[in-house]
């Protein structure tokens, strides 16, 4: 089967690449290579932007695997104008070349950011989404856009995923559990804007694992998928990264608890996924911590921009002003 990962060289890509290639698929991978390259070097790139693939170029494609965009709330508040042409626009355009290229299968990355705010309610994915952000709001309308494309000769599935965590070749240090075992380590220090508020937390292990399930389940399925690997408070994140921490480096860092406010607070349900696509994840925080432990040699320069997206696109955007 050969697969085309948009986005592949990212964060997420980046881990699921040789997982994909271990099971016997043909990889190619679409990115502009923003953050390098980290990839097995058989793989072959298309360096190029999402908006100028032709329908010739994805002709015998099986699947592909959107895993681009901006990927999180501060990049898309900082370009909200990029972050819609990259998370809506962009998924909509490649869907509709797939589709008519013969593609059977479309796989897009989406998010829990699109619940936006809610009280204590566990959501599942009939639950209204009303996220009143960038970010969020983008997700969305990919959503919207790739499903209103699926029919009898091409499934489409969106997975609305819980904030990714742990090791990966393209590391990020800009994401809740991996920032606060930097901080851990280099400050002595775990900050905690809110420790009330829930995120759905999703082990890169387990990130990777639903890639897999929704590439080899039945032709026939398409929807939207919740996935996570546990439902957490930021407070008990915090617990688990000092738990890790303790356990694994000896380090016992101070927790600093503020009680700001902040725009996102929810929690999912992923029975969806677990019946229909054996979705079953292995991984708590602790494990995530672990994995960064095991790894921890190979992004030992925490200063490296590269870890940080905002940092990276502004200098990206910079080197564009200056050109």
């Amino acid at each position: 089967m050969k697969i085309l990962i948009a986005g592949g060289a990212g964060y997420v890509g980046s881990a699921l690449v040789p997982k994909l290639l271990d099971r016997g698929y043909e990889v190619t991978v679409l990115d502009l290579l923003w953050f390098g390259k980290q990839l097995p070097a058989s793989v072959p790139v298309l360096e190029q932007d999402i908006l100028s693939i032709r329908e010739e170029e994805l002709r015998g494609v099986d699947q592909v695997i959107f895993v681009a965009g901006l990927s999180n709330d501060p990049m898309a508040d900082y370009s909200p104008a990029k972050n819609f042409v990259s998370n809506a626009a962009c998924p909509a355009y490649l869907a509709y070349v797939a589709k008519r290229a013969g593609v059977r299968r479309f796989i897009y990355a989406s998010s829990c950011s699109v619940y936006g705010y809610t009280e204590n309610e566990l959501y599942d994915e009939d639950a209204p989404a009303v996220s009143a952000y960038p970010y969020g709001i983008s997700k969305l309308q990919g959503e919207s856009a790739v499903l209103q494309m699926r029919g009898p000769e091409f499934s489409v599935i969106a997975l609305r995923k819980g904030t990714v965590g742990g090791y990966s070749p393209r590391m990020r240090l800009d994401l809740v559990v991996n920032t606060m075992f930097k901080t851990a380590i280099v400050d002595g220090v775990i900050r905690v804007n809110n420790p009330s508020i829930w995120r759905p937390i999703l082990a890169m292990q387990d990130a990777v694992a639903a890639y897999t399930r929704a590439v080899e389940c039945s032709d026939g399925i398409s929807g939207i998928f919740n996935v996570a690997s546990g439902n957490y408070t930021l407070g008990e994140i915090a617990d688990f990264v000092r738990d890790g921490v303790r356990e694994f480096l000896g380090i016992d860092p101070k927790l600093q608890i503020n009680h700001l406010s902040d725009i996102r607070n929810y929690k999912v349900s992923i029975e969806r996924a677990q019946r229909t696509l054996s979705f079953k994840p292995r991984s708590t925080v602790v494990d995530i911590v672990k994995d960064l432990v095991d790894h921890r040699a190979a992004f030992a320069d925490f200063d490296n921009p590269a870890y940080y997206n905002i940092t990276t696109f502004k200098g990206l955007d910079d080197a564009m002003v200056a050109v």
